[in-house]
């Protein structure tokens, strides 16, 4: 594949406050730890405090790889065990248990990690960097998770469903992976996708070993490792942390404060923090902790704590209690070494939240990283473009936009009346004039005739416009083709599509493609075409 790249400003689909992140604004200064360059990934380096128990992530990985039936390639063998090496750093990325991986940008976010441990280990190389695919396996919310687009064919695991998403039984998506398969097509591509997602949904015992075992056959070879968070002995390390939290209600007071200060500085807020941020979990039950008349409620069940009850339930089962999004990323760097976070635009936005929080806890705040998008095309897409007279960041624009200026810029009439209303203009000021000397209180109703005709003005700009579009129907119909083929919905492609679009075209070379284009640190939008 070829690649071209784009300013991400120009694909008109990321907010100001990503924007202002990428060219380091420094207003953002007092929410981060570093902007994101290799240089400063050098001074974190430097600074970085691991607390984490090295051997239980360690024992954690080997035994929770053990449940996969599949034999490990060395390079993830490797990467475990490097873990166990003070000088080895990871970088992360995170995304909740999608089925078949979900939309394109679930591939992106790992490819990301797997290239930023690269060119760490080149700029770093007395260490070691290692990628990881945080799973969120303890998130509940089945509806988001439930479904995937596949050529333009919604694919719906209908279950009903309760509690932490990692611990449901994969076994009722039968029908859904029947008819996921059934859109894959006959190919040997087809074939290898179908034994592999087969193998990993109808032969493992939950979700989140499912999800292990699709997620490690595509990226084994680059060493990634899947981490799932759901367990005690992690859990213990992040034990004293639940109880202050929980408690003392902390991170409420951090985080309103730090989303203040960042709405007060320009930028957007993305979650709001709750007194407790903590669910209690157990079988079949993920529900949120609250405290009302001197007792901690488990809402929608009968369990209730006291406030020595819920300190000794930490204690004896730290397993049972769930961060929220505003404590994950926190429990996330407690467990891991980690240096990076890598996110979507909306979860880079809801970490710059949360750095108060850290420096409360005395956690090292990582470095935070837009992950790589792109847009994946056909062959022939430059050459379309060029025979439209359409450059590569235009096709992001709105489609009738688009349509309006190609047909302005390429009509055989003048389609816009500017000149002849600066003409009208110099006469409603002589009209003006006139009018004042006779009766100044005159002037209003002149202003007011002046509006109504540069409205009438505009209406007819309009419609020259549209009267002319008919004369180019087949070109504008192309614009329109291209639109709806690589932005479906009329957003981005990566947030609808699924990557077995294009795995059972390429194969394994559609990741390989991706690990040799996708630039972590050079923060462009990534336009890839055959």
């Amino acid at each position: 594949m070829k690649a071209t790249y784009i300013n991400y400003s120009d694909t008109k689909s990321f907010s100001p406050t990503i924007l202002s992140y990428l060219a380091h604004d420094p207003n953002l200064n007092p929410f981060i730890s570093y902007f994101p360059t290799l240089d400063n990934f050098g001074k974190l380096l430097h600074e970085r405090k691991v607390g984490a128990d090295r051997t239980i992530l360690v024992e954690t990985l080997l035994n929770q790889y053990s449940r996969l039936k599949t034999t490990l390639s060395a390079a993830v063998q490797k990467n475990i065990e490097l873990l166990r090496d003070e000088k080895t750093f990871t970088v992360t990325t995170g995304h909740q248990l999608n089925i078949f991986t979900g939309p394109l940008y679930f591939i992106y976010k790992i490819v990301t990690a797997i290239n930023l441990a690269k060119e760490l280990k080149l700029a770093y190389p007395d260490k070691d960097f290692v990628p990881v695919y945080w799973m969120a396996s303890e998130d509940h919310d089945f509806a988001e998770i439930n479904h995937t687009s596949l050529l333009g064919r919604k694919i719906s695991w209908d279950s009903e469903v309760s509690g932490a998403t990692g611990k449901v039984d994969p076994s009722t998506i039968r029908e859904a992976l029947r008819e996921y398969q059934q859109v894959l097509g006959v190919s040997d591509n087809s074939a290898k996708l179908s034994a592999i997602i087969e193998q990993a949904y109808l032969h493992h015992n939950t979700l989140a070993d499912a999800t292990r075992y699709l997620v490690n056959a595509l990226f084994e070879s680059y060493g990634l490792l899947v981490v799932d968070a759901d367990e005690k002995l992690l859990k213990q390390q992040f034990a004293s942390i639940m109880e202050e939290d929980i408690i003392n209600q902390r991170s409420f007071s951090l985080i309103n404060q730090t989303s203040s200060n960042l709405a007060q500085a320009g930028f957007n807020t993305q979650v709001n923090a709750r007194e407790i941020n903590f669910f209690y979990m157990i079988e079949g039950v993920r529900e949120r902790i609250v405290f009302e008349n001197g007792k901690y409620y488990v809402l929608n069940t009968e369990l209730k704590f006291s406030k020595e009850e819920l300190q000794q339930e930490i204690k004896a089962y730290p397993e049972r209690f769930s961060p929220n999004v505003i404590m994950r990323p926190l429990y996330q760097e407690v467990i891991l070494p980690n240096l990076a976070y890598i996110g979507g635009g909306a979860e880079i936005v809801y970490w710059l939240q949360l750095k108060s929080n850290f420096d409360f806890y005395k956690i090292d705040f990582p470095i935070l990283l837009l992950r790589n998008s792109a847009l994946i095309t056909h062959e022939e897409f430059t050459n379309k473009l060029c025979r439209l007279q359409i450059c590569h960041k235009d096709i992001f624009r709105p489609a009738e936009e688009l349509k309006k200026e190609w047909v302005i810029n390429h009509s055989n009439h003048t389609l816009n009346l500017s000149a002849e209303w600066v003409e009208l203009n110099s006469i409603f000021e002589k009209i003006k004039l006139r009018t004042y000397k006779i009766d100044p209180t005159l002037s209003p109703s002149t202003e007011a005739v002046k509006v109504r005709l540069q409205k009438a003005i505009n209406n007819l700009e309009k419609k020259m416009i549209k009267a002319d579009v008919r004369n180019h129907d087949e070109i504008l119909e192309k614009i329109d083709s291209l639109r709806s083929k690589y932005f479906p919905g009329n957003g981005l492609q990566e947030r609808i599509e699924n990557f077995a679009c294009f795995y059972i075209k390429h194969g394994d070379g559609f990741i390989e493609e991706l690990v040799r284009h996708f630039k972590p640190l050079d923060f462009k939008f990534t336009i890839l075409e055959p």
